[in-house]
């Protein structure tokens, strides 16, 4: 579904993505791990024809991901999404799915289905305005999945959530995949990519350094340790020694 082919990204002189490969198939669960400044934003944006890759090709369901095509078999949850908070909850997933030129019919079915699963009908009919970080981001996904994805990108998606969103997204995760979406989520969170992926990608300073299933990265890199340990090994960020500092101790007076 997703097709990333010796990408590359450039931002002037420096390179935030090298000859990047990447797949992701249908159906598959892909947690894209990487520190601050990996490049995976970067190329998030490009899958979802955001950004223009510097070099390489980009497909998504087989379409040039910059292509009005592709971005209709494609959602995306960026890690700050944005509201009208003029509008209700309603109001919006109303003009989302126009904007998308829905049945009116099935689109208010559709609705009424999302608002459900999300659990959003205590709110759904007040403003954005009033809504906390995770009802905004209740109304965020169920708009992205409104006109039914092959594709679901998402970045950053449980930052800030109380456990019960958080449950909810993750939910959504698991039924997406399993109902043959391309599911592509990019966090910081590495137990939630250890509960989730089925498979997992470490990107540093642009390149992919490993590709697999976790029982696989713990074979390629003979390790018996956690993600955690893998990813600080791999990304030059083992465990700081703390060792130097010293207890504080108050003034003389």
């Amino acid at each position: 579904m997703i097709h990333v082919n010796g990408v590359s990204k450039f931002y002037g002189t420096r390179r935030a993505v090298d000859q990047l490969d990447l797949n992701v198939r249908s159906g598959e669960l892909f947690a894209f791990l990487g520190p601050n400044g990996a490049g995976k934003t970067t190329t998030i944006k490009m899958i979802c024809g955001l950004l223009a890759p510097s070099g390489g090709s980009i497909t998504v369901a087989g379409l040039p991901a910059q292509s009005s095509g592709a971005r209709r078999q494609l959602a995306y949850v960026p890690d700050q999404p944005y509201l009208y908070d003029k509008l209700t909850g309603r109001e919006f997933l109303r003009f989302v799915v126009e904007m998308y030129g829905i049945e009116k019919a099935h689109a208010t079915r559709r609705i009424g289905d999302l608002i459900e699963t999300f659990e959003m009908s205590d709110f759904i009919d007040e403003l954005c305005e009033s809504y906390s970080h995770g009802m905004r981001q209740r109304v965020v996904f169920a708009s992205a999945l409104v006109h039914d994805p092959k594709v679901l990108v998402v970045d950053e998606p449980l930052v800030g959530l109380d456990p019960r969103s958080g449950r909810i997204v993750k939910d959504l995760f698991l039924h997406q995949a399993r109902q043959g979406v391309a599911v592509l989520m990019s966090t910081h969170l590495l137990s939630i990519a250890e509960e989730l992926s089925d498979t997992i990608g470490i990107i540093h300073k642009g390149k992919l350094l490993a590709r697999g299933t976790l029982p696989e990265l713990k074979q390629q890199f003979q390790s018996d340790g956690s993600l955690e340990e893998m990813f600080l090994h791999l990304t030059g960020g083992d465990r700081p020694s703390f060792d130097r500092l010293e207890p504080v101790r108050e003034a003389s007076r």
